[in-house]
């Protein structure tokens, strides 16, 4: 069949008989639902996409996708998707975790991920609390959250999932919110055309041990002036009149300007060579300065599977050797 012939897809075609199982209003139904709709605008085939999910609520997305799919073990769904993008670089491997997931037990295979730069979608699910597992404080909880298993409020220190990705050398890197399904659906839109490894940090409501964890910047009578949508080639604007900016220092520190400074605003570019920009918007305070949306970085480099094939094609280039020739090769010792 050739990509002519493949067949144009509906929303409803993602969509499996199973029962979705999430708690009723849980923000992975929203999540869930604006994949699907990428997919169909993307017109994505099932038989070539691959979901690969670790442990976690929102781990049972293979099940509720009509592609292939892997539920693994707890924190390797990078690894599992690393062999089967390796095995077949033709297929559009995705990585759905969560912030627990992701960045405790995971923490290394994240990391090495994107260090590598596999041809991975990974879509992290963070709601700043561990819900399979009851309510316990997760890695990107804030100081101070009160939990079963920190009854007397968190003294860890969290991570930015972006800073942390950036750090590891991510080459695209952005940001949504579960219920704003449509700028989600277009962050999915861009996470698929990179070649690299593409992670989306989805904050998402636990509406049963973490509910309104977003809701200082996702209500409707908040949002406008709380969030800061990051547009490619356009200053840092926010405010329901985009009346206010953000620049930076000489040290990447942010600073919001008003008025007559707002011509001061740093122009967004999300491939830029210096990660400082994004670093500093990755890391500001969300108490001080508004929530920054969208995408932190993007930038084209060779991929890890790629690399393993050109290995490939010149091992097979050079003159076939002997079993012998091959054995002694290299330095080999001679007992007595």
């Amino acid at each position: 069949m050739t990509s002519v012939d493949k067949p144009v897809l509906s929303k409803k075609d993602y969509k499996t008989d199973q029962d979705v199982r999430w708690c009723p209003g849980c923000g992975d139904y929203a999540i869930l639902n604006a994949v699907q709709g990428a997919f169909a605008k993307l017109g994505k085939q099932l038989h070539e996409t691959v979901i690969i999910s670790g442990i976690g609520c929102s781990s049972r997305f293979p099940y509720y996708m009509e592609t292939y799919g892997f539920h693994t073990i707890h924190g390797r769904a990078p690894a599992v998707a690393t062999g089967v993008k390796v095995a077949n670089p033709e297929l559009d491997v995705w990585v759905v975790t969560g912030d627990g997931d992701a960045m405790s037990i995971g923490g290394n295979h994240f990391i090495h991920a994107m260090r590598r730069n596999v041809g991975l979608k990974i879509l992290m699910f963070n709601n700043r609390i561990y819900g399979l597992t009851k309510g316990q404080y997760s890695p990107t909880s804030e100081q101070g959250k009160v939990t079963k298993s920190s009854p007397l409020g968190s003294i860890d220190y969290p991570f930015s999932p972006i800073a942390l990705s950036l750090g590891a050398g991510g080459t695209f890197l952005a940001r949504g919110v579960d219920v704003f399904g449509a700028h989600l659906e277009e962050l999915v839109g861009k996470a698929s055309a990179h070649h690299g490894t593409a992670m989306i940090e989805i904050y998402q409501n636990c509406n049963i041990f973490n509910d309104g964890a977003f809701k200082g910047f996702t209500d409707k009578a908040e949002r406008d002036e709380r969030i800061l949508y990051l547009e490619h080639g356009r200053p840092l604007l926010f405010g329901a009149n985009k009346d206010k900016g953000i620049r930076f220092d000489a040290n990447f520190q942010p600073q919001i300007v008003t008025g007559g400074e707002l011509g001061s605003a740093f122009v967004w570019d999300e491939t830029a060579v210096n990660a400082a920009p994004a670093m500093a918007l990755a890391t500001m305070s969300e108490a001080d300065f508004p929530v920054p949306l969208g995408v932190f970085r993007r930038r084209e480099k060779p991929t890890f599977e790629a690399g393993m094939r050109a290995q490939v094609a010149a091992a097979k280039l050079k003159k076939q050797q002997s079993l012998r020739d091959l054995l002694y090769a290299g330095e080999i010792w001679d007992v007595k």
